[in-house]
C-alpha cells in the first residue's frame, strides 16, 4: 500500500503558482508533493468556476461545455525543454467538478483535487490517454497507489 501524501508535508520548496479564483479549500502542500515527484519545474494551478473553464474548453478544444481539468504545457525549443528555469505549464481545474465528484465517489475534496492534478500534470509531461497505448493510465495508477489515493479516477476513465 502507498504512503499517504500527508506523510511528506513540510519537506518541499514551493513549485506551484496558485490562482484560486473560488472558495475551494485544500492543502497546496499535498499537491506540491505530487508535483515534486514528477518534475522539478514550476506549475501554474488555476482553480476556476464553470463559465471560465467552459470558455477555455471552447477556445482551445472547440468543446462548448465545462470540464473537470485542462492542461496547457509551455512550448519551449527542444534545447530548453528540460530547463527548470521555465515553467512546465498550467493546469486549470473547475472547483464545481472537484466538489461534485468528491461527493459522488465519497472521498475528500483534497483527494479529488489530487487526482485531477495528477491527470493534469501527466498531460503537461506529454502523456495523452487519447492516443497512447495505456501508458498514461498506468502512470496514473502507479501515482494513485504511491500516494494512497482512491481509485475513482481509474474507474471512471476506464468506463469511457
Amino acid at each position: 500500500m502507498g504512503r499517504s501524501i500527508y506523510q511528506h508535508l513540510g519537506k518541499l520548496p514551493s513549485m506551484i503558482d496558485l490562482d484560486n479564483q473560488t472558495g475551494l479549500n485544500f492543502s497546496l502542500e499535498a499537491l506540491e508533493i505530487i508535483a515534486s515527484s514528477l518534475c522539478s519545474r514550476e506549475v501554474e494551478l488555476l482553480i476556476v468556476d464553470d463559465s471560465t473553464i467552459e470558455a477555455l474548453n471552447l477556445q482551445h478544444r472547440e468543446k462548448a461545455s465545462a470540464t473537470d481539468v485542462l492542461s496547457f504545457p509551455v512550448d519551449l525549443p527542444p534545447n530548453l525543454e528540460s530547463s527548470s528555469a521555465f515553467p512546465l505549464g498550467s493546469i486549470v481545474v473547475a472547483s464545481s467538478f472537484v466538489v461534485e465528484k468528491a461527493s459522488y465517489f465519497r472521498h475528500s475534496v483534497q483527494d479529488e483535487l489530487s487526482l485531477l492534478f495528477i491527470h493534469g500534470m501527466l498531460h503537461l509531461l506529454g502523456y495523452d490517454h487519447e492516443v497512447d497505448n495505456g501508458e498514461m493510465r498506468q502512470k496514473e495508477a502507479t501515482l494513485i497507489e504511491a500516494f494512497a489515493l482512491p481509485n475513482s479516477l481509474i474507474i471512471r476513465t476506464e468506463e469511457k
